[in-house]
């Protein structure tokens, strides 16, 4: 029998349901070893597990341990009286989460800022800034399916915890023992002794204000927000008050929402994952837009953390057309370049900034219209890094960020992406783009026809097994050394693997840094002008391939797409 799992049933110190639990898998070694084999792995992400009892699970007590080896990062750093910001969405226990890390940093002296209720992940990097936190909690994951959850921290810049103070956490975790080295205060007690601080309206105002604060054109929801007629679903998660209210502020007054997913609820019950990538979250709110019969023109949608946003329009067929996250980015780095030359306030030093993962349609856009822009690493943290380093240097003047994943920032009030202002930022465009005679489907039917077609598409392989994680690395070890040269036909001409830091020109065999962190990751650039990526999810057990196209036609792209598809499934199925 497993000594860990004999050690958590029979401990006085964990509580009778969770005994109960782990009662009813005594007979199932699988669950047991799944469970208890080995805990989850603090990183740069944070945690992110299943809920249930068990060492690699997300539950009361292993939110509590690492909360025990986050108080030790922050007493290393002299920091108790910065205090720690912490935020929860709308998941199952995400409040018990939330609370039991605010009791246990308490516990130690900590000071906390508690929001009195649910909020957007970006609102919580906001406040790490506003309140000159030293640190920031957030009990969220994502939009992953609802058996899930998960905990994010943030440093005192607002961005994720970098890489050096998420190893030092992982020390302090790894050295503690989960029950006989942790401390908790009662809650209420914190709170009438002023520990823990409840924040909650007052951060409202100050975020919304920053939000109104990053648009482009005023004027165009102002005077033209009245035209244009929109719908909002924040599938159940933490958007569903602000940013209808920042949309209203704007000035869009013909605003709908979706009324049954209007209610937060970690259940999710109208969809089988609230990822608003996925068609199928917006099911609702299609038919809403068929039965209101008011030529609504844009459908968007934010996830459970109200961090990320999709968006929906309709085609030149009047058919509504979900838009991916490159598509969504291209849109309103455009629309933003385009509204700053507008009203004569391009800063001379403006720079863009997207993950190396997304598309390139960005990339000509900027090129063409003279605006430096750069690529980083994937995870916001790094666009938020550059956030800093340029408010330091001078050097450049961010203007925008985004993710293909959906994440969009415009403006440095917090480091990390945030759909409630994309959500404005969107309908903006919108809203000046009407104001011309024209959709969103017009705009990026333009864009295709000055820079090209551009398409991408993303595999996800699930990796099995009771150690993910190392399978994962094997794969990337076994890509390493196999040397790919040939891809689906067409020639390799250059590798570069982040990991070493190199990248190799196949055709004259030299090579030269990549200019970015180390990271697990390969990146192949071939004689078709096609890019494929692969590395694995920091946050699920999936090796991810990127797969970015660009040709003359959508047809090209997606003859493309199939072929490095198949042969990328060969591939990894030889690993």
């Amino acid at each position: 029998m497993n000594t860990e799992y004999c050690r958590w049933i029979n401990s006085e110190k964990v509580d009778a349901q969770t005994k109960l639990e782990l009662a009813a898998i005594k007979d199932d070694e699988i669950a047991i070893k799944e469970r208890f084999e080995r805990p989850m792995q603090f990183g740069t992400a944070g945690l992110r597990s299943i809920m249930s009892a068990g060492i690699s699970r997300m539950n009361v007590y292993t939110v509590a341990h690492t909360t025990r080896g986050l108080a030790e990062l922050i007493m290393k750093s002299d920091a108790v009286n910065r205090g720690v910001a912490i935020a929860y969405d709308s998941r199952k226990n995400s409040e018990l989460f939330a609370r039991t890390a605010a009791r246990v940093l308490a516990a130690y002296n900590i000071k906390v800022y508690f929001f009195d209720s649910l909020r957007p992940t970006p609102e919580l990097s906001f406040a790490v800034l506003e309140y000159d936190c030293i640190a920031g909690i957030n009990i969220t994951a994502s939009h992953n399916p609802k058996e899930y959850n998960g905990y994010k921290v943030y440093w005192e810049n607002g961005a994720q915890l970098p890489p050096e103070h998420a190893e030092t956490v992982s020390e302090a975790i790894a050295k503690t023992d989960i029950f006989e080295d942790v401390r908790y205060a009662d809650f209420d007690t914190a709170v009438k002794d002023r520990i823990i601080n409840i924040i909650g309206k007052e951060t409202d105002e100050k975020f919304i204000k920053a939000v109104l604060g990053c648009r482009i054109c005023p004027e165009m929801t102002e005077r033209h927000g009245n035209d244009l007629n929109l719908i909002y679903t924040p599938l159940h998660g933490a958007g569903y008050r602000l940013v209808p209210e920042v949309l209203k502020r704007a000035g869009l007054a013909n605003l709908k929402t979706v009324e049954s997913q209007m209610t937060p609820d970690g259940s999710f019950p109208t969809v089988d994952s609230p990822n608003p990538e996925n068609k199928e979250c917006f099911e609702l709110a299609i038919t809403l837009a068929h039965d209101l019969n008011s030529d609504c023109e844009l459908i968007i949608g934010t996830d459970p953390d109200g961090d990320r946003l999709g968006v929906v329009i309709k085609d030149d067929k009047n058919n509504y057309l979900v838009l991916n996250g490159n598509q969504i980015g291209a849109l309103l780095i455009d629309y933003i370049i385009k509204g700053k030359v507008l009203h004569n306030n391009m800063p001379e030093n403006a720079c863009a900034i997207k993950s190396i993962v997304s598309g390139n349609l960005f990339d000509a856009i900027c090129e063409k219209a003279n605006v430096h822009h750069q690529n980083v690493l994937t995870g916001f943290k790094y666009i938020g890094e550059k956030i800093e380093e340029f408010e330091k240097s001078k050097s450049h003047t961010f203007i925008f960020g985004y993710e293909e994943s959906q994440g969009y920032l415009s403006g440095g009030y917090v480091r990390d992406k945030d759909a409630v202002a994309a959500s404005l930022l969107i309908t903006e465009a919108a809203s000046f783009y009407k104001s011309q005679g024209k959709t969103l489907y017009c705009v990026l039917q333009e864009l295709y026809s000055e820079h090209g077609y551009y398409k991408e598409a993303v595999l996800n392989n699930i990796v099995s097994g009771i150690d993910p994680m190392s399978a994962m690395t094997d794969i990337m070890r076994s890509l390493r050394d196999c040397g790919l040269s040939v891809i689906g036909g067409v020639d390799v001409v250059a590798i570069r693997d982040y990991k070493s830091g190199i990248r190799k020109d196949l055709r004259t065999g030299q090579s030269q840094p990549t200019g970015l962190p180390e990271s697990d990751m390969l990146y192949y650039e071939l004689a078709d002008r096609s890019n494929l990526i692969i590395r694995p999810s920091g946050t699920e057990p999936k090796i991810k391939v990127y797969i970015l196209t660009s040709a003359a036609t959508e047809r090209e792209c997606d003859l493309l797409i199939e072929k490095y598809k198949n042969a990328f499934n060969q591939i990894i199925s030889k690993r």
